[in-house]
């Protein structure tokens, strides 16, 4: 492990407090992530439906692992800030198939990986984490393995038995190695503060309009927000408001709120 990867993943480890938490606007290439980076951002994470969108593939397990692993190689090699990658179910059909693509982020870099359960069952997770853990400790790395319990996001169960369901797979996934948990889909406060209560490692919720604010949320117990796929949603919104006015009206006034070619131009020529 180089000394540059080990200061980035105990920075990366330790900017999760609910004191001031860690506040991430998800990145999809280079650009957003120097664009981002710019803005002041801590560290950076990858949003895996972005880097999907925009090698041409869907969100959902159908990027092929070379080309996921391709992108965060870049990413990180364009940053000087912490890589934690979104890396879906883990690019591989079984556990030993997920300790391959770790092997891989490992090698290209990043600090921290997130891999989500999905409709997969619980014990699924657990294996592809205790393998991404495995596989981490053999190499000596310090890996921020943050686990995705999507019940809420997919609305999976009965949701009078959602809570205790999430927690049944949060302990799950901390007892196969996690160091963090993501519940995304969650915004009102009750089931926030239960989570970040009945969890023992850092809880990360997905944020986006209706969410409380990040230190509303630090409040509360949860000591990573991330934007998940919002940031490039927004940014393909921002094109299509652009292609529509044009063909539309014949005008261009949406392009009045890009950034600036020299700026942006100016961001990918400095060495970071």
């Amino acid at each position: 492990m180089t000394i540059t990867r080990l200061n980035n993943a105990h920075l990366f480890r330790s900017l999760h407090t609910p004191s001031v938490p860690l506040a991430l606007a998800n990145a999809w290439d280079v650009a957003s992530a120097r664009v981002i980076e710019a803005a002041g951002a801590p560290a950076i994470a990858t949003t895996s439906a972005g880097v999907a969108w925009s090698l041409g593939s869907p969100d959902g397990d159908v990027l092929t692992r070379d080309r996921a692993l391709k992108l965060i190689a870049r990413i990180v090699a364009a940053v000087a800030v912490p890589v934690t990658a979104d890396i879906e179910g883990g690019y591989g059909k079984d556990a030993a198939g997920v300790a391959e693509t770790v092997t891989g982020v490992l090698a290209a870099g990043a600090v921290g990986v997130n891999i989500e359960d999905g409709t997969r069952p619980p014990t699924e997770l657990a294996s592809r984490l205790a393998a991404a853990r495995q596989t981490a400790d053999r190499a000596g790395a310090d890996l921020f393995l943050n686990a995705r319990i999507d019940t809420f996001l997919f609305g999976l169960g009965d949701p009078d038995t959602r809570l205790k369901e999430t927690l049944i797979r949060a302990h799950m996934y901390v007892d196969a190695g996690a160091d963090g948990i993501c519940v995304p889909g969650v915004t009102d406060t009750a089931t926030i503060t239960a989570l970040a209560r009945e969890i023992s490692v850092p809880l990360n919720v997905m944020a986006g309009p209706g969410t409380p604010t990040v230190a509303d949320l630090g409040a509360l117990g949860v000591a990573r927000v991330s934007l998940g796929s919002g940031v490039a949603q927004a940014a393909y919104a921002a094109a299509r408001r652009a292609a529509q006015e044009l063909f539309g009206t014949g005008a261009y006034d949406s392009l009045a709120e890009g950034i600036a070619f020299p700026e942006l131009n100016t961001l990918l020529s400095e060495p970071h």
